[in-house]
């Protein structure tokens, strides 16, 4: 089974793109972030002719996730992040799918940090590490993958000391990135990858793309149910070329059911 996460920083502008990388990578389950769209604007019609079911948690202009199956329709078993009742940011949305509890996140990117955004990203961490925590109790196959807006350590970035003034980047976000993750989550493309300079992400600015100079900050955290039937994981870079793409790359993973 292949599951992906793509932030597409706008699904019906970059629609054409993402049809395209459906067809190509031909992914089982994918979890889109960014949709910019209200819940009646997300293009249900064209993502079922690509031979895909979805579900997805809208929100005008800001923010937006959403889960696709390929062939199916997912089992939404959650919508929004527990913990808040006063947030109304559409980051969060979950579904079951072939025995497999897939959460699509995005998190809050914190910007401009210190101040009221950078605490809302903290405390939205601290909501997401709780109700991590809570999944791993289950014992049952989960895969929680998004926009988690954290570059965790230098090797996840082209030129750390650009990054230090970013919310991305401060300790506090790295630090409560290695909380989660020391829960016993496996963080799939750095486990198969542990020396490698990986990105998901370049700036549309200073001609980032060409340069490789980009940071990785979308993920695909494993519970020890399912880590042990990881196979394979990469970052399909080349669509971060394509033209009206999104600055994030699809990152994905394959698991074996054995």
């Amino acid at each position: 089974m292949k599951i992906a996460t793509y932030n597409v920083n706008g699904i019906n502008g970059r629609l054409p793109v993402l049809l395209r990388w459906l067809e190509m990578a031909q992914p089982d389950v994918v979890c889109l972030q960014e949709l910019k769209a209200p819940q009646e604007k997300f293009p249900e019609a064209a993502i079922r002719e690509a031979g895909y079911g979805a579900i997805w948690h809208g929100q005008k202009s800001w923010n937006g996730v959403a889960i696709l199956a390929k062939g199916g329709a997912p089992e939404e078993t959650r919508r929004g992040l527990p913990g808040d009742p006063e947030d109304i940011h559409s980051r969060y949305i979950e579904a079951a799918i072939n025995g497999i509890v897939v959460g699509c996140l995005y998190l809050p990117n914190g910007n401009p940090a210190p101040g009221p955004k950078f605490d809302y990203k903290l405390a939205w961490f601290e909501r997401l590490t709780t109700y991590a925590k809570s999944l791993l109790n289950h014992e049952v196959p989960v895969v929680l993958a998004g926009d988690y807006n954290v570059i965790p350590t230098e090797l996840d970035c082209h030129k750390p000391a650009s990054w230090v003034d970013d919310a991305l980047f401060f300790p506090e976000s790295r630090e409560a990135y290695r909380k989660l993750v020391a829960q016993g989550w496996t963080d799939a493309l750095r486990t198969l990858h542990p020396e490698e300079k990986i990105f998901t992400f370049w700036d549309y600015f200073r001609n980032a793309y060409a340069r490789d100079a980009g940071i990785r900050i979308d993920h695909l955290l494993l519970s020890p149910q399912i880590a042990g039937h990881l196979v394979a994981a990469g970052v399909d870079r080349d669509v971060r070329g394509w033209e009206k793409s999104s600055d994030h790359a699809p990152t994905w993973i394959e698991i074996n059911s054995a």
